[in-house]
């Protein structure tokens, strides 16, 4: 299946900003001084709030004669933003906005409020994305993933591409990457302004079973919950090296060296990177974790090779400063600095959020498969 996504991105967000007759109830809305207001119909209701990405804490909508709650924010940053409804203390979705972050366990809705960003579409040469169906022997069950082939791409040509893998965090699944990170529009920025070398990037499902989602995050944090996690991303990287990067350098016109090989994540998928990456130098020679979640202690025995003879092109970290795992970051960053490991490591202001890895992903890129520094 192929289909571009940048045109359905960008009907969505002009949705939020439309012209409709007045009497038509519309939520939310850009304004010109880049506020946004909130409206919910909800005439029984006795208390409506908002809990927005834009706001410090949640914020109470307030009613009128008729029933129709509203909230208008102060000026905001142009980004976008996660939030969600909450009618009587139940969370609910926004059901006049169709922008929506899917999530395993609680899918919530998003505002962009426009601006000069990374993912802002562009009239630019747009990829395609592709999404693959197939059936995984090593975690046994029925799986999807996406692949994105840059502007221009050609299977029937000769040229071949590199190759980044991709990862989501834990609650998210394969898409996230698209319908949230806007790694396709970012990409497509960058390479069209010659900032990023053409590329394919493939985002699987990363799950390696069906235990470490089953029970939300009341499983992950059990005491059973270590041993499940860690089967999943056994399993998880099994199933990349013996099912995905096949399909990937059977389907498509790619490198198949360890030079033109990446891997980076987000969180869950961070943490997956720097296990398969990092743990496994011979098969990709750049590496990112962004917020790294889930990290295992025994950074000896998951990473053998880590020292200063370490021949990777790229290792690169970040987190946000207000994210709950920074401390687990900084911990395994001082570890890399006493094993002399070459590295990038950032800290940004931010939590846990796509507001931050958007940016660092658009950070990332350029990164990405370019030629090696001449000796001297």
């Amino acid at each position: 299946m192929k289909f571009s996504f940048a045109l359905l991105l960008g009907l969505t967000a002009l949705g939020t900003m439309s012209s409709l007759p007045a009497d038509v109830i519309t939520s939310p809305v850009i304004n010109a001084d880049r506020s946004i207001t909130f409206r919910h119909v909800a005439p029984n209701a006795k208390e409506v709030m908002l809990r927005c990405e834009a706001l410090p804490a949640a914020q109470p909508l307030t009613r009128d004669a008729e029933g129709t709650w509203t909230l208008t924010t102060p000026p905001v940053a142009p980004d976008i933003y996660v939030y969600s409804l909450m009618v009587d203390g139940q969370r609910v979705l926004d059901p006049l906005n169709p922008f929506i972050k899917y999530n395993l366990f609680g899918t919530e809705n998003q505002v962009e409020v426009p601006g000069d960003n990374a993912w802002t579409i562009r009239e630019v040469p747009h990829g395609v994305l592709h999404r693959h169906h197939y059936r995984s022997a090593v975690i046994g069950e029925e799986r999807d993933v996406w692949v994105y082939t840059p502007p221009g791409y050609d299977a029937a040509a000769s040229r071949t591409y590199p190759v980044l893998y991709l990862l989501h965090g834990y609650s998210d699944a394969e898409d996230a990457w698209v319908t949230v990170g806007r790694a396709n529009i970012i990409v497509d920025n960058l390479i069209a302004r010659g900032a990023a070398q053409p590329m394919l990037i493939v985002m699987p499902r990363g799950y390696g079973n069906r235990d470490v989602v089953a029970g939300g995050w009341n499983t992950v944090r059990s005491a059973a919950g270590r041993d499940i996690w860690m089967e999943s991303n056994q399993k998880y990287g099994e199933s990349l090296v013996r099912e995905i990067i096949p399909l990937v350098e059977r389907s498509y016109r790619v490198k198949t060296d360890r030079e033109s090989r990446a891997i980076a994540g987000l969180s869950m998928g961070g943490t997956q990177s720097l296990l398969f990456g990092l743990g496994a130098p011979q098969r990709f020679a750049w590496v990112g974790a962004f917020s790294a979640g889930g990290m295992p202690t025994d950074f000896e025995a998951r990473f053998p090779d880590a020292d200063e003879k370490l021949d990777m092109r790229l290792l690169w970290m970040a987190c946000g400063t207000e994210d709950g795992l920074i401390v687990p970051n900084r911990t395994f960053v001082a570890w890399l600095k006493e094993r002399k490991v070459k590295h990038t490591w950032v800290e940004t202001p931010g939590k846990h959020s796509f507001r931050v890895w958007r940016p660092y992903l658009a950070d990332f890129l350029p990164q990405l498969f370019q030629a090696p520094p001449p000796t001297r």
